[in-house]
């Protein structure tokens, strides 16, 4: 079953809590602080996979989860790491959450992170000072990201086959290469993307898809054009092919319509590098329309029966030297193939933001965000480490000239404590 649309929910896993702890150990009189670190929990990635060709496996499992980190122990021990989630796709997937998009998987082996592990906490031996030399104060973890992210695949070919139904693409892809479509003289007989691997010599080859026929309407979802459109988006080269069944004038209405459907789906599509083909060339009137379509054209139109195989061969070779042509171009012009990463969190300080919320008051800024996450506001400790963090950000400063008094309401990300 062939599925090119998923909707999965991805977490990955919370840091673990910093411990407080001190060292009692015989012959050493007040051994301080000892605390050990939460390990970091666990992130998720996506993994190209040349061997899937389906999102399939998203129909029966949509949610992925990755284990948090251990909490710290005593004697400076570290808390074990959360373990990752690596997650293969097929190549061609492009991921988004919303509207944003997160990756475009081309590559074998292209890995992005979907979800990062939260943070572990630091133990209480982090916080002492020569004014403060036992701390019973640690940081919490740091919970980690949640996503829904929507996965859609667009199929990686070389070169795909447009044309009516009935025009020959399956018969055609079927003479050429290993894939065997379904082939019946009734409209419609592919029902999904085919892909074949067409071999030009012992060393060269491309591969080749063929798409469900379109019909006049196919760009605005009539018969099954909408639905599998956007994976002749990617290929290098569109073989254009008319069925020569037709009479020339028939013929000539078929090629304006598939290229009138193919620019209102995508305007790009008309920008490839079409080679033209008339099929069934072992029948009567196939002649009649080649020259129409060639004379309509002003350019060079295959003839081609997959039956006998006349034309056949050229035609390949034709679309292995486009494509050969097309992938110079991209080579000269790629900066970066492979995967488009999400863009990387800022690692500068962002500024820090002060305002009113009816009578509490609100502190924005991206780390004074997450430090107060994973504080414990409810202890004095946790407190008192937090408004010191505060005062130096300079929001405190802020706070106060918006009018900021003890027992005030002071709210940062989820956190809420009351001002003293």
């Amino acid at each position: 079953m062939f599925v090119d649309e998923a909707h999965i929910v991805v977490r990955a896993g919370d840091g673990g809590n910093g411990m407080v702890a001190f060292r009692r150990e015989k012959y050493v009189p007040r051994g301080g602080p000892a605390g050990g670190d939460g390990g970091g929990g666990g992130s998720i990635y996506l993994l190209g996979d040349a061997q899937r060709t389906t999102l399939l496996d998203f129909r029966h499992k949509r949610g992925f989860h990755a284990p948090n980190g251990a909490p710290g122990g005593p004697d400076n021990c570290h808390g074990k790491d959360g373990d990752d989630i690596i997650i293969p796709v097929p190549l061609g997937t492009l991921v988004r959450d919303g509207d944003q998009l997160i990756a475009d998987v081309r590559d074998e082996g292209a890995r992005v992170i979907v979800a990062r592990g939260g943070r572990g906490g630091l133990g209480n031996a982090h916080f002492a000072t020569s004014v403060n030399q036992t701390p019973r104060f640690a940081q919490r973890g740091e919970p980690g990201e949640e996503r829904t992210l929507d996965l859609q695949l667009k199929l990686l070919a070389d070169a795909g086959i447009v044309g009516a139904p009935n025009a020959g693409k399956s018969t055609l892809l079927a003479s050429v290469s290993a894939a065997r479509p379904k082939i019946a003289d009734y409209p419609f007989t592919t029902l999904e993307p085919q892909l074949g691997v067409v071999p030009i010599d012992i060393d060269a080859n491309f591969v080749l898809v063929d798409v469900p026929g379109l019909i006049e309407g196919a760009s605005a979802g009539a018969g099954l054009g909408d639905t599998f459109l956007r994976h002749i988006e990617r290929t290098r080269v569109l073989i254009h092919l008319i069925d020569g069944a037709l009479s020339p004038g028939e013929a000539l209405a078929q090629k304006a319509m598939i290229e009138d459907e193919l620019g209102a789906w995508n305007p790009q599509l008309l920008r490839k590098k079409r080679i033209v083909a008339v099929s069934k060339m072992d029948l009567p009137n196939a002649a009649d329309v080649l020259a129409a379509v060639e004379e309509a054209t002003g350019d060079k139109v295959f003839g081609i029966s997959a039956a006998t195989g006349q034309g056949v061969k050229p035609l390949m070779s034709a679309a292995y030297a486009a494509i050969q042509s097309e992938r110079a171009v991209e080579a000269a012009s790629a900066s970066e193939p492979g995967v488009v990463l999400r863009p990387k969190p800022v690692t500068g300080r962002r500024r820090v933001e002060v305002s009113k919320e009816g009578r509490a008051f609100r502190v924005s800024g991206g780390s004074l965000e997450r430090l107060a996450t994973m504080t414990d506001l409810d202890s004095d400790e946790g407190r008192a480490f937090f408004a010191r963090a505060l005062a130096r950000s300079g929001a405190l400063r802020k706070l106060q000239r918006l009018g900021l008094r003890a027992g005030d309401t002071v709210r940062v990300g989820a956190a809420e404590f009351v001002y003293s």
